[in-house]
C-alpha cells in the first residue's frame, strides 16, 4: 500500500504579492500599491496545496530555512492538508521568497532562491520512492541541485514504478538549457506553456517547438492561458481544447499550477488523459476567482462549487 497519492519535489518560498500597483517601478523612485498579501508560494508548493485540497493524499520534499517564512511555509501546508514530514530544514540558508508585482493577468517577480536552491537527490530519502504512486517536479531552473539530478530522481522513480510529471516553469538566466531529448522519454506528463516549450526547444513558433517534442514525449500537456491548452499523446491525434474563461479574474498567479494540480489529481484517480485536461482548465479556471494560487482552494466541495456555478462543468474528484 502506497502511503501517498502524489509526492511533490521541488522549491519552496513565501510569495509578497502586491496588488493594485500605481504604474511600473523606477530605479530611485517610490510608487504605491493598493493591497499585499503575505502567502504560501513556489510553483510546487501550489500545486501540493491544491491537489491535496482535491483529495490526493500528498507529501511534499523541500528544503527551507530555520526561519520565520519557513514557519509560514510548513504550517501553510500542514493546514492545506499537505504532509511535510519530509521537509528539510537548513540552518545555514534561508527560506526564500518572492516579490509579485501583479497587474491584472501578468506579473513581474525578483525571487531569492534561499536553501531551495541546496537540495538535490542526494538530500531526498529513496523510500519516497516506494511509497507514493506519482511524483511531481516543478520550476528546475530555480534549483540548481535539483535541474542537476533530474535525470537521476526520474529514472528511480521509473525503476520503482512511480509515475512522474514535470512542469519546467520560467527561467530566469534565460539560458534554458535542459536536454528535453533525455529527458522527455522518462517523464509520464510533460507539463511546459507555450512560452516554455518554445524556449526549451529552441523554437520560432508553438507548432514548431511541439513537433521537436513529439518524438519524445509519453503525454505532453501545453497550456495556452486564455487560449486553453493542447494534449499530445503519442501515436495519437492532438486535442485542443478551449479554456473555461472567467471575465471577471481577481489574479491568474497559480493558474499553471492549478491546472497541473487539476490534471494529475484526475490522471493518479485512473481518469483517462482526455479527462484529466477538462479537469486541468477547469481548475485553472478556477484559481482565477480568488487571489493567490491557492485562495480558490479551501476545500473540494467549494473548488466543485465554483466550477459548477461559475463554468458549468462539473469536477473530477
Amino acid at each position: 500500500m502506497k502511503n501517498y497519492d502524489v509526492v511533490a519535489i521541488g522549491e519552496l518560498n513565501v510569495d509578497l504579492i502586491l496588488n493594485g500597483i500605481q504604474g511600473e517601478p523606477t530605479v530611485g523612485k517610490e510608487i504605491f500599491a493598493e493591497d499585499m498579501l503575505l502567502t504560501l508560494g513556489s510553483s510546487t508548493a501550489i500545486f501540493a496545496a491544491n491537489v491535496a485540497c482535491l483529495g490526493s493524499k500528498t507529501g511534499f520534499v523541500g528544503m527551507i530555512g530555520k526561519d520565520v517564512f519557513g514557519t509560514l511555509i510548513e504550517a501553510s501546508l500542514t493546514e492545506k492538508g499537505v504532509d511535510t514530514s519530509m521537509l528539510i530544514k537548513s540552518s545555514k540558508y534561508a527560506s526564500g521568497a518572492t516579490i509579485c508585482l501583479n497587474y491584472n493577468e501578468d506579473r513581474a517577480n525578483v525571487t531569492y532562491q534561499g536553501a531551495m536552491d541546496h537540495m538535490s537527490y542526494d538530500d531526498i530519502d529513496n523510500s519516497v520512492f516506494t511509497n507514493t504512486k506519482h511524483i511531481h517536479l516543478s520550476s528546475v531552473f530555480l534549483q540548481s541541485g535539483i535541474k542537476k539530478d533530474l535525470l537521476k530522481i526520474l529514472k528511480s522513480a521509473r525503476e520503482n514504478s512511480v509515475t512522474t510529471s514535470f512542469d519546467p516553469q520560467w527561467d530566469p538566466n534565460e539560458k534554458w538549457d535542459m536536454d528535453y531529448k533525455e529527458v522527455l522519454p522518462y517523464l509520464n506528463v510533460f507539463l511546459p506553456n507555450e512560452t516554455e516549450l518554445k524556449f526549451i526547444t529552441g523554437s520560432e513558433t508553438l507548432e514548431e517547438g511541439i513537433e521537436k517534442i513529439r518524438p519524445y514525449i509519453n503525454v505532453c500537456v501545453v497550456k495556452c492561458g486564455r487560449n486553453g491548452s493542447i494534449l499530445l499523446q503519442k501515436g495519437k491525434a492532438d486535442i485542443k481544447l478551449d479554456a473555461f474563461l472567467n471575465n471577471d479574474v481577481v489574479d491568474a498567479i497559480g493558474a499553471g499550477d492549478s491546472f497541473n494540480a487539476g490534471f494529475i489529481h484526475a490522471f493518479v484517480k485512473g481518469a483517462s488523459v482526455e479527462e484529466a485536461q477538462v479537469n486541468g482548465n477547469l481548475t485553472g479556471a478556477v484559481n482565477t476567482t480568488a487571489a493567490g494560487g491557492t485562495g480558490a482552494f479551501t476545500s473540494a466541495e467549494a473548488v466543485k462549487k465554483i466550477a459548477a456555478d461559475r463554468f458549468k462543468k462539473s469536477l473530477i474528484l
